[in-house]
């Protein structure tokens, strides 16, 4: 990717596209940080994105503040840790207040018209829907487990165009995706796809049908975030031509 996508403005605003497209329950902004609550939901969606500056005379009393409103909500204080983008200095205090270090996360990009190119040879069904349909919903729950009523209350507050594609294979939903549109971007969330039917190249068809579908709403750009860990995607959008932009880590309450 240029080097004109790693700015922390563009980083910025595609942390906070991905809130927007991962809504949590309740959100208060404490002078532009973002603390999220989201109960059932996975855990992430629930994080601090602390994009607003603080010296550091007052670092200290924003993080207490946080702190209480996780606190009041009997959840524990995570923080979303991007460098160029949270406060100097916030990394070290969160580690000398106990705070450990998790997951290492990619935020990778790729022009739409490039991922549409990569296209494989189209021999398994793609279905797109506007909404979340049952046979969405039910192979996504069973594939990414958790809370189904949680997860379906923060689909219905996502408040952007969205698209739901799903691979299907006889009467067999074999992989899953969404796709969110948000000022000339597209995110992509959700990718998820059966055991069984690994390797032949479905996740790589969701993919290309959801930069299809993003075209149709304006957006050139996709963007998606995956575990460095995670090497199967790591390698599904290497192939599908996405690169990585930046990189962010979390920081959780002892």
């Amino acid at each position: 990717m240029p080097s004109a996508m790693n700015g922390a403005e563009v980083v910025r605003g595609l942390q906070e596209r991905a809130a927007r497209a991962l809504p949590a329950a309740q959100v208060e902004d404490a002078d532009g940080w973002w603390l999220r609550h989201a109960p059932g939901c996975s855990w992430w969606v629930g994080t601090v994105l602390p994009h607003g500056g603080a010296g550091p005379r007052d670092l200290a009393e924003r993080i207490t503040r946080a702190e209480g409103f996780y606190a009041g909500r009997r959840a524990k204080a995570r923080f979303q840790i991007t460098p160029t983008v949270c406060p100097d200095g916030l990394d070290t205090v969160l580690a000398d207040r106990g705070y450990r270090r998790e997951r290492t996360v990619s935020l990778q990009a790729a022009p739409v018209a490039r991922v549409a190119a990569n296209a494989p040879a189209g021999a398994i069904e793609i279905r797109i829907d506007d909404h979340p349909a049952r046979a969405w919903f039910e192979t996504a729950h069973a594939l990414h487990g958790g809370d189904p009523c949680a997860a379906w209350h923060m689909l219905d507050r996502v408040d952007r165009p969205c698209a739901f594609a799903r691979a299907v294979v006889g009467d067999d939903v074999v992989a899953v995706g969404r796709a969110v549109a948000d000022s000339g971007w597209a995110g992509v969330f959700g990718m998820a796809t059966a055991p069984e039917a690994r390797g032949r190249g479905a996740g790589r068809e969701v993919l290309t049908a959801l930069a299809g579908w993003a075209a149709t709403q304006g957006a050139d750009r996709m963007y998606l975030q995956v575990e460095r860990d995670n090497l199967p995607a790591v390698r599904l959008y290497e192939r599908a031509g996405f690169g990585e932009i930046h990189r962010y880590h979390y920081r959780t309450a002892g």
